[in-house]
């Protein structure tokens, strides 16, 4: 069973950081499964990147990404192994929609789990930011377990749904929208909105839709403009400020960080019209643990100082 805990959580004011992708601009009780658990490193952009292999290559930097509905490769990496061409994708940034050229990645090694013939797009390292980047092509039917107080992930297969949690976990139901898990149940100043939950971009970004009912309340605090790189290289610009009050099923936020722009992502998914967030690493990382399970679409919460490592003094706080 599920309980409805209410939290209370204040975010840390970010100052000129943002996305990628968007990349800132500088400036149960059966036999036990397997989990796979890697240290991970932050990149300038404070998003995660985990080590993989290609075939007997690497370990190469990999971004994990809950936001991306594939996995994509640099162009550099891809021809340094000498990877074959696969057919153009039609590839969704954050800026635009291209028709993008593949490289097939035969063998994907993510510490025990293996992927096999990944047609992954191709883009240059410097927009990436990474070796290349792991999206939700490469997750599903996994739970991503992100311990930002030990400062590791840990990818196993979804839970049973009657696995006994860490009581302190507070945990938000989601729907599946084209791989991306997004949640229903939340509110900013009192407004209901979508929240697209998105480990690829270091800053929480909220549409034009929210931005008008924050305006119309009175609601919205005074913006500075910021600029956003998306991994095709295209250029946006975003009005960045705080949202008071924010609450995500039982999570209750203050001061929290969004750059308001009308990212192709809210196109993508059908929410132009909807209040609505991709919910970034500035909000996540702020919790000592993220767990997003993609088959049983729940993510799961534990506020700082709370979680077991914390407890037991695994964690020096």
């Amino acid at each position: 069973m599920r309980r409805r805990l209410v939290r209370h959580m204040t975010v840390p004011a970010l100052a000129l950081l943002l996305a990628l992708p968007l990349r800132a601009q500088p400036g149960t009780p059966a036999a036990p499964t397997p989990v796979d658990q890697l240290a991970f490193q932050e990149d300038q952009t404070q998003r995660m990147t985990v080590p993989v292999s290609i075939g007997s290559h690497g370990p190469f930097r990999f971004l994990v990404d809950t936001g991306a509905e594939r996995t994509l490769i640099a162009q550099e990496l891809a021809g340094r192994l000498s990877l074959q061409a696969g057919a153009v994708a039609q590839v969704h940034s954050m800026s635009e929609v291209s028709d993008v050229a593949t490289m097939v990645i035969p063998r994907l090694q993510v510490s025990a789990r293996s992927l096999k013939n990944i047609h992954a797009p191709a883009f240059l390292r410097y927009n990436l930011g990474a070796d290349g980047v792991l999206g939700v092509d490469s997750l599903k039917s996994q739970r991503v377990l992100f311990d930002f107080a030990r400062r590791t992930m840990s990818i196993s297969p979804s839970r049973d749904r009657d696995e006994v949690r860490d009581p302190n976990t507070v945990v938000v139901t989601a729907r599946n929208r084209f791989g991306r898990l997004i949640v229903a149940d939340a509110r900013v100043e009192g407004q209901k909105l979508w929240v697209v939950i998105d480990t690829g971009s270091e800053v929480t970004v909220g549409n034009e839709a929210l931005r008008r009912k924050l305006a119309s309340k009175g609601r919205l605090a005074a913006t500075t403009p910021i600029g956003l790189i998306s991994v095709t290289g295209g250029k946006i610009v975003a009005d960045y400020t705080q949202i008071r009050g924010a609450s995500i099923g039982g999570l209750r936020l203050r001061n929290m960080p969004v750059a308001f722009s009308e990212v192709h992502p809210f196109q993508k998914l059908g929410l132009t019209d909807q209040p609505a967030i991709l919910l970034g690493m500035d909000v996540l990382g702020q919790f000592d643990q993220v767990t997003i399970d993609f088959a049983n679409r729940d993510v799961g919460f534990v506020l700082p100082g709370r979680s077991a490592a914390a407890r037991m003094g695994v964690v020096d706080r």
